[in-house]
């Protein structure tokens, strides 16, 4: 079996966890009143897509130990995309975004069901922020209840509360920095703690301390895992302004109209002309942008050596990743797996 096909075995492994858990959860929102329903069916909607990149992170830091497979490890690896949708729901929120992969977020479905509401586009963020606080705890219970034994859960809680706090402290740093003056350093620091931690790193880290691992692997883990993250995140801003809407499931313009604070836009202010710079005041932040105008800000990242500086960015993350990987003491199996995985992450066009 190719590492391409494990890991398709591996996301539907997960898949299924996942929907039998979510549905469960659904139903017991639900049974508490009718009017529920809607706000339940969005939790199977927030948890219906997504790569299982957490997930195989947390499984391989498992395996990478020399632990065998196991139903239980797949269970607990499942929980961190459950940490995932939440944060998806809660940026979504935050970027006032109203699609994603072609369907209304959750804020901007769960307006239909407060159309006789005094304030339903309130009430629609507030009931989706409760979405995603659910999402939240489901994941605790579902790492806690996973079937492996406490003292191998209790070896890995304390990392479980840093990667909350420090996705929410991600998340706080971009919304700090929205709307500043780019920087290229600011920029690298909200990734780093918005995505990159709780995309690799942790979720590594977890499956390891779940496993026992000696505190050399842990490291080891840290060293491939944080640069991959930010590899991960610098190619979703590429993606997010050049990507093809239909495969990465966001509008081009989404990045923009919300001004993040994007490594990206962050060198091409840094390398712009002073015209170029007064066009992207005026552009970013707007929500009506045309397609001319976003086709406008591609000119200026391409013309100000901005898309080049972020591939070179991710390229020499990229080998950082491999070279900490070929130095690691983990299992074969769990070295290729992590080797391909790091590829894809860091060269995906979706």
């Amino acid at each position: 079996m190719s590492e391409r096909e494990e890991h398709d075995l591996l996301k539907r492994r997960v898949d299924e966890v996942l929907s039998a858990f979510v549905t469960a959860e659904a139903q017991a929102l639900a049974d508490i009143d009718d009017s529920l329903v809607p706000v339940s069916e969005q939790l199977h909607a927030a948890t219906g897509h997504g790569k299982r990149l957490r997930a195989a992170f947390c499984y391989w830091g498992w395996r990478g130990t020399g632990q065998p497979d196991s139903e239980a490890v797949v269970r607990a690896a499942g929980a961190i995309e459950l940490v995932h949708a939440a944060a998806v729901v809660h940026d979504d929120l935050i970027d006032h975004s109203p699609t994603r992969h072609g369907r209304p977020t959750a804020h901007i479905a769960l307006r239909e069901t407060l159309k006789d509401h005094a304030r339903p586009k309130a009430g629609a963020r507030a009931l989706a922020m409760l979405v995603g606080d659910l999402l939240m705890a489901m994941a605790g219970q579902l790492f806690t209840t996973s079937g492996l034994p406490g003292a191998f859960l209790n070896r890995a809680r304390p990392l479980w509360t840093v990667l909350a706090r420090e996705l929410v402290a991600g998340e706080c740093l971009e919304v700090v920095r929205t709307g500043r003056q780019p920087d290229p350093d600011a920029s690298v620091k909200v990734i780093r703690y918005k995505t990159a931690k709780y995309t690799v790193e942790h979720p590594l880290q977890i499956g390891g301390l779940l496993a026992g691992a000696p505190p050399r692997l842990l490291r080891a883990y840290s060293d491939y895992g944080l640069p991959l993250g930010e590899a991960f995140q610098l190619r979703d801003d590429l993606l997010g302004l050049f990507g093809d809407p239909e495969q990465t499931g966001k509008d081009p313009a989404d990045d923009l109209a919300g001004n993040r604070p994007t490594a990206l836009m962050a060198h091409a202010f840094a390398s712009a002309t002073r015209a170029e710079r007064g066009e992207l005041h005026l552009l970013l932040g707007r929500a009506d942008l045309t397609g001319q105008q976003v086709a406008r800000v591609r000119e200026i990242a391409h013309r100000t050596g901005a898309v080049s500086r972020v591939e070179d960015m991710i390229t020499a993350r990229l080998h950082t990743a491999h070279d900490a990987l070929a130095e690691a003491d983990l299992t074969g199996e769990a070295h290729r797996a992590l080797s391909t995985l790091a590829t894809y992450a860091a060269t995906r066009t979706h």
